[in-house]
């Protein structure tokens, strides 16, 4: 295997990949031949991700056991389900769609993870982790139920096997005794340590030929003694658990094979071929390591899991020619980095604190918090309701916990939030990053929803900061508030405010009025109040930060109603049930009337891009919030 120290920047010479349009020719390859395509593919990867941006280590990670799924199964007729999609693109490179990996993420480009619209080899889409499992295991079951002859395997990886739902998949398809392959891609940053030359050895043996028709030979047999079966199924069974961590998955009805090196393509096949026509549920565990073969990667995981584009020289010499004009410019800071700040100046006044996140300690920016406060920190890998539920429990005892997690995540742990925490009106704090429309990631990772389903809960406080000075007051005022509360701030850096180094919190449920006009008043939540201010300008309308979706500022709003023939609410969110629905909701309960204009993301899923490209089809940017206005009111 060919190892690199550096991404290339010129596109690598890639005979034999370039006649894979599809994989069919790979299953007639020798074995040689399959570890050219695998070293084309691996240097192929980097380029294309040099070029684009965006997942990385998991891609290299499993480019062997890429190549290799394709040759063993007959895809698309078999099923290949991919876990959470970090691990695709080496997948997307062999299905025919080699050349517009350049362009994966961006505007019009291919999605960031598999996607059934994009592909028939994409069986089924992803974004969020733990699904494939449970969605192989539907269509292994209709497949029996049409009476289909098709092969289905899930290839779950990447810490992905963390969540409960994975293992409910796989309780239930062993109850069923479904023909079901379940690949685990332990990259060595999942659930198991690195086992020693013994196991190897006993994963080769498991995987032969020889073993498997004795195996099956023997069932035959031994079925017509009297215990014998049992007897043999539990020597098998303590022979494996002696060296392999066999026991847990053989005990919820699968045949368990490995570990085996995920970078050993004659391995693979073997295995993948011999374990692909058995019946019954199947277990192949692959060990491979993130970042595969770019040796940076392999040192660094963690930082090399995603990357953007690298720099091509025409364009560093534009970003030299731009640098002297940004030069004395303060640097804005993100708002996970308000929070990540926050959290531990808050800490070290208040040992009640304790941090939760479900895997997001780097995207959070809890990493210093994780080091200073280690004792009061918790990871709970990727288990969302978990986190939720674990949150409530530590709310009973008196402590107050922060729950750090995306918004598109939150979703995962509704029920908990609702069941676990409003109901009991438990002291949790929901610091909520990514709200909004959060880029290239594309739909499974927008944060459109939150406002619309965390303001139907009863007694849930709900805010959304204009600026980092605001996020900052707003995770205090949430903290000191003495039950379920939430901050949504959006991914990326906020207008540029300065940051107060203060815990002072801000008043919740207190509008303020930034601008003062005539005709038109833009009601404005969150991050829109930063194209408010400017179409306010153009307008000469009055512009008022609501900072609060729950609850309201009541006369706010109503004075507002009053003073102005047009209301117009703006918001990051989606529309149907949102922050401006609920300005709709109290003018309604007053019995005022006033024409209102609810501006926010379509009743649509929104496709990747930059927020820039996502805000202006949305509708609002400056100019499509003015053209919206203009539409309502003659000026």
């Amino acid at each position: 295997m060919k190892l690199f120290d550096t991404i290339p920047t010129k596109r690598p010479t890639t005979p034999l990949l370039d006649t894979l349009d599809t994989p069919d020719a790979l299953r007639a390859m020798s074995q040689e031949q399959l570890r050219a395509v695998a070293d084309e593919l691996r240097a192929y990867l980097l380029y294309s991700v040099g070029v684009s941006g965006g997942h990385f280590g998991a891609g290299l990670g499993v480019v062997e056991l890429t190549v290799a799924l394709h040759h063993a199964f007959a895809t698309p007729h078999d099923r290949l389900v991919w876990d959470v999609g970090h691990q695709a693109y080496p997948h997307k490179i062999l299905t025919g769609r080699r050349e517009a990996m350049t362009g994966i993420r961006r505007y019009g480009g291919l999605a960031a993870f598999p996607r059934r619209a994009e592909s028939e080899y994409d069986t089924f889409g992803v974004g969020h982790s733990s699904t494939s499992i449970s969605a192989a295991l539907g269509m292994a079951l209709a497949s029996r139920a049409s009476g289909e002859k098709r092969r289905v395997c899930a290839i779950i990886g990447d810490g992905a096997l963390t969540a409960g739902m994975a293992f409910e998949a796989l309780a239930h398809a062993g109850h069923l005794d479904a023909n079901l392959l379940v690949v685990l891609n332990d990259n060595e940053m999942s659930i198991s340590e690195n086992v020693g030359g013994m196991a190897s050895y006993l994963a080769r043996i498991l995987v032969s030929k020889p073993y498997l028709s004795m195996r099956e030979n023997s069932k035959k047999v031994l079925s017509h003694l009297p215990g014998a079966l049992e007897l043999a199924r539990r020597t098998e069974g303590h022979m494996k658990g002696m060296v392999s961590p066999a026991t847990l998955f053989e005990e919820m009805g699968f045949n368990y094979v490995g570990p085996i090196d995920g970078h050993d393509l004659e391995a693979l096949t073997l295995a993948l071929r011999s374990m692909r026509d058995l019946d019954g549920p199947q277990f192949l565990h692959v060990k491979t390591r993130k970042g595969r073969g770019f040796l940076p990667a392999e040192s660094d995981p963690i930082g090399y899991h995603a990357i953007t584009k690298l720099e091509r020289p025409d364009e560093a010499n534009k970003s030299d020619d731009a640098k002297p004009a940004d030069q004395g410019k303060p640097k804005k800071k993100k708002y996970c980095s308000v929070f990540g700040d926050w959290i531990c100046d808050m800490a070290a006044g208040d040992s009640r604190l304790i941090g939760v996140t479900p895997a997001m300690r780097e995207g959070s920016d809890l990493v210093r918090f994780s080091k200073e406060y280690a004792d009061r920190y918790y990871d709970v890998a990727i288990a969302e309701q978990h986190a939720v539920t674990l949150a409530a429990g530590m709310a009973c005892e008196g402590m107050k916990p922060v729950v750090a997690i995306y918004s598109t995540f939150l979703q995962r742990g509704y029920d908990q939030l609702i069941h676990d925490v409003a109901v009991q009106n438990l002291d949790v704090t929901f610091a909520i990053d990514r709200a909004g429309l959060v880029g290239e990631d594309g739909p499974t990772h927008h944060g459109s929803l939150d406002l619309s389903y965390l303001r139907c809960v009863p007694d849930m406080v709900v805010l959304a900061p204009a600026d980092e000075a605001e996020c900052r007051a707003m995770l205090s005022a949430a903290y000191q508030h003495p039950g379920p509360a939430a901050v949504r701030y959006p991914r990326g850096t906020g207008p540029g405010v300065q940051i107060p180094a203060g815990l002072e919190p801000m008043p919740i449920g207190v509008a303020e009025q930034r601008r003062q006009g005539s005709k038109v008043a833009l009601l404005a939540f969150g991050s829109l109040n930063t194209p408010a201010a400017e179409v306010a300008e153009r307008l000469d309308a009055t512009h008022i930060n609501m900072r609060s979706v729950k609850p309201l500022d009541r006369q706010a709003v109503l004075d507002a109603a009053r003073e102005h023939e047009l209301l117009v609410t703006l918001e990051e969110n989606v529309v149907a049930g949102g922050a401006g629905s609920g300005i709709n909701e109290l003018l309604f309960a007053e019995g005022v009337q006033v024409a209102v204009l609810n501006l926010g993301l379509p009743d649509a899923f929104v496709e990747h891009g930059t927020p820039a490209e996502l805000l202006r089809d949305c509708g609002l940017d400056v100019e499509g919030i003015e053209a919206s206005i203009r539409k309502r009111i003659s000026f």
